[in-house]
């Protein structure tokens, strides 16, 4: 059956965008004893793994697999990866099928869970408010690491995959299976030993062998990639040392964010594409608040070095929980760090509880009473208000509703131990005036996301949450595209004007909550549709917006709302050196540099790709938007728009899509920071719908951060660039350029948590 159109693999993408081919074969495309998958088999692959697990029927099939052949809707960034591999179909796998997850840090458990969650690709968010963290066991034994052996040593015939463990007195062997169980029971087992009362707070000589772990560059089979153990040997010191700093209490939240962050750095071992996280923390948790401040130095001569003992920080985004509404000052000064740090969003927690409660809180109304109660009367009254008026509910499932405020590291998703898969509607590849082709695009991803309600997780706590609160995520890209499409250039100089009330801005609102209502209501129709006819039960939310950073790049779109970085710019992809996709790029004409993971000795930016110190590649590819030569459009500058015109847009798509949360990053100058603390305050006050956004500093604010993976560009500049690449060209055709290098497995597990590498962006950046 072939369901993805027609060509062969060096068609795939030469038409689409100029990103498409690195980003497609690096990110998607796996694999196989015939070679690598094409765009074709990819979707074969991928649909027929939806049409085992969803019994979806004929009709429905051939709509998704038209719509995924035009590149019009296509299934989650992990879907793509992973979906129709037998590896999936094992109960304890199906979380490799989920873009996102939170966990609650209740115990050690939950650490290891999300080590495990993010060893399959998914991004993983924690909450480590006091009230869950404090349910942690105190830390009572010294551990004293004696020995590490080297890893690789047994032959793989003899090496086993299961972690094994002795305790004589004080003295405990734990021998590390090979395999992702193997990996994650040993890191639990050092949590769980730091609190073991059987040693009654004596030390503990740990012996740690390393033997049956396969050494780096041998294939994973199953799941895809190569095993890259260089950072498991020293996991372990690191992780007692934390340990050990906090004998005879609890962990601090902080403490808690870095046993997550280093089981991240281990992962990922210099590879940030695999790994993405979300930290959120009590409001008045002031040392969270400045966890990443001076994370970044720079000393006379411009270099930049990074703290070592903070670097597994960059791991995951920090976000501030507000459990009331913050006061003018309050927001006055977390937007201002957010400007100079890029850290310290507010999440206004009510709101998202009431969201996540949309099947009870039917009217806005309703939904306006309970956040009322929420802040000025606090969780307690207003769960007992829920109850009393919208019961009956158990106490756990009560408590439940309460906790749903989690978010997945990119901030678009809201629950309390869940997962979520997203399906995304790619806008900029759909004309506007067609709506039969709109309502084909969002049904076909409501279909694809429905379909993995089916899954039954073989973790209770991740089982139980879905029984209570099934999610699902259809997101769309490229809308910035879409209404230059539909609205031509007059509605380009509006936003450059700061999308004031005008009356043809006021024509221009209603036109765009026309079509954002419309697509809300088909998403929530088809979805609703399925579970009715499959005995599922209805999700109370369906759409959100992710940041769509990777998948975006198949296309060309401008990620999910936001505007593009300008009509042209640089993007940066990342691969590991010496990958084979990055290598054919070079022939392709693309220039290479380090990324930001690599650096030297001093902790200096690498600036040789070819460094032996060097890790890990940036591919430059120069990029000009679909619309950038429509006239009029190079008078406008991107650049310009406001933080208040990129904010009333966001909320825009927030009210009229969105049921969780809206993915978004605003940028803004200094002289903005009151304007959009203001707008902010009045969101929250008004109950708007403002739940969490991140604030970032305008490039030309912050011109010294190295390595974006945007640089805007004027049309100059893109076309010497273009003219570059073409002098460098060595091979025309990227697919026999990547046949040359093209040996052994892939050394890429898919896409990351989020699928987004926008949602890697704050990561990485030094302060200001």
């Amino acid at each position: 059956m072939s369901t993805i159109g027609a060509g062969n693999h060096r068609a795939d993408f030469a038409a689409t965008a100029p990103a498409a081919n690195p980003v497609f074969y690096r990110t998607y495309s796996r694999k196989t004893a015939l070679g690598r998958e094409s765009w074709n088999e990819v979707g074969d692959r991928s649909l027929k793994g939806l049409l085992a697990l969803g019994e979806l029927g004929k009709e429905e099939l051939t709509l998704m697999a038209r719509m995924q052949a035009e590149k019009k809707a296509l299934p989650s960034g992990r879907w793509l990866w992973i979906g129709g591999t037998p590896w999936i179909e094992k109960k304890q796998n199906f979380s490799g099928a989920y873009n996102c997850t939170s966990t609650n840090l209740v115990d050690w458990k939950a650490f290891g869970l999300m080590m495990d969650l993010a060893m399959m690709g998914c991004g993983t968010g924690a909450v480590i408010e006091p009230h869950l963290i404090d349910k942690l066991p105190t830390v009572i034994n010294p551990i004293n690491i004696k020995e590490v052996t080297e890893l690789g040593i047994t032959h793989p015939s003899k090496r086993k995959e299961e972690t094994i463990s002795k305790i004589e007195g004080n003295d405990v062997y734990i021998k590390v299976g090979d395999s992702r169980r193997g990996w994650v029971d040993s890191y639990e087992l050092l949590l769980e030993i730091s609190s073991d009362k059987t040693f009654s707070g004596n030390k503990v000589n740990l012996t740690i062998d390393l033997s049956d772990v396969r050494p780096v560059g041998e294939s994973l089979k199953g799941f895809g990639g190569m095993a890259n153990p260089v950072k498991l040997k020293d996991l372990y010191g690191r992780v007692a040392n934390l340990l050990n700093n906090s004998i005879g209490r609890k962990l601090t939240s902080i403490e808690c964010c870095l046993l997550i962050d280093e089981a991240a750095v281990t992962i990922v071992a210099g590879n940030i594409r695999r790994s993405a996280g979300m930290r959120q923390f009590a409001a008045s948790d002031l040392t969270a608040a400045g966890a990443k401040e001076n994370l970044w130095q720079q000393d006379k001569e411009g270099n930049w070095s990074i703290d070592p003992e903070k670097d597994a920080l960059r791991m995951a985004n920090h976000t501030r929980i507000y459990h009331n509404r913050p006061n003018l000052d309050v927001i006055i000064e977390a937007v201002t760090k957010q400007f100079h740090s890029g850290e310290g969003a507010i999440q206004f927690a009510p709101e998202a509880i009431a969201r996540a409660n949309a099947d009870l809180l039917t009217s806005q109304a309703l939904k306006e009473e309970f956040i009322d109660i929420y802040c000025d009367q606090g969780k307690q009254e207003a769960g007992a208000w829920l109850k009393t008026h919208h019961g009956p509910i158990s106490k756990d499932e009560l408590e439940h509703r309460l906790s749903r405020y989690g978010l997945n590291p990119c901030g678009e998703i809201l629950g309390a131990d869940f997962h979520c898969n997203l399906a995304e509607v790619h806008l900029n590849q759909i004309d506007p005036s067609n709506q039969k082709d709109l309502t084909d695009a969002f049904s076909a991803a409501a279909l694809s996301v429905a379909c993995l309600l089916n899954h039954k997780f073989e973790v209770t706590r991740y089982r139980q949450s879905r029984e209570w609160d099934p999610i699902v995520g259809v997101s769309f890209t490229g809308l910035f595209d879409f209404f230059v499409h539909a609205f031509g250039t007059p509605w380009l100089k509006w936003w450059e004007a700061g999308r004031p009330a005008t009356e043809q801005g006021l024509l221009f609102k209603e036109k765009e909550a026309k079509y954002l209502d419309s697509w809300k209501n088909i998403v929530k129709e088809t979805i609703w549709a399925y579970c009715d006819k499959h005995g599922l039960t209805r999700p109370n939310r369906c759409t959100t917006v992710q940041p769509a950073g990777t998948k975006s790049l198949l296309t060309g779109a401008a990620p999910g709302w936001h505007p593009p970085k300008a009509q042209r710019f640089i993007r940066r992809i990342t691969f590991r050196k010496n990958d084979p996709v990055a290598m054919a790029c070079m022939d392709y004409g693309y220039t290479v540099v380090p990324s930001q993971s690599d650096k030297d000795q001093n902790g200096r930016l690498l600036d040789d790709p070819f460094d032996p110190l060097c890790t890990e590649w940036l591919v430059e590819i120069p990029t000009e938007v679909s619309w950038a030569n429509l006239p009029g459009a190079d008078e406008v500058d991107i650049n310009n728009f406001s933080a208040l015109a990129q904010f009333d847009f966001y909320m825009q798509v927030q009210r009229h899509y969105t049921e969780h949360n809206t993915s978004a990053t605003i940028e803004f100058r200094e002289d903005e920071i009151k304007p959009l603390a203001d707008a902010l305050y009045k969101a929250i006050q008004n109950n708007e719908g403002y739940i969490s956004a991140a604030l970032l500093a305008r490039f030309d604010a912050n011109v010294t951060f190295p390595r974006l993976p945007f640089e805007p560009i004027n049309a100059e500049t893109y076309e010497r660039l273009q003219s570059e690449v073409v002098k460098r060209r060595v091979s025309t055709d990227f697919f026999e350029a990547l046949s040359r290098y093209d040996e052994g497995e892939l050394t890429e597990a898919g896409p990351a948590g989020c699928d987004s590498d926008k949602c890697l962006l704050p990561l990485a950046q030094p302060s200001n």
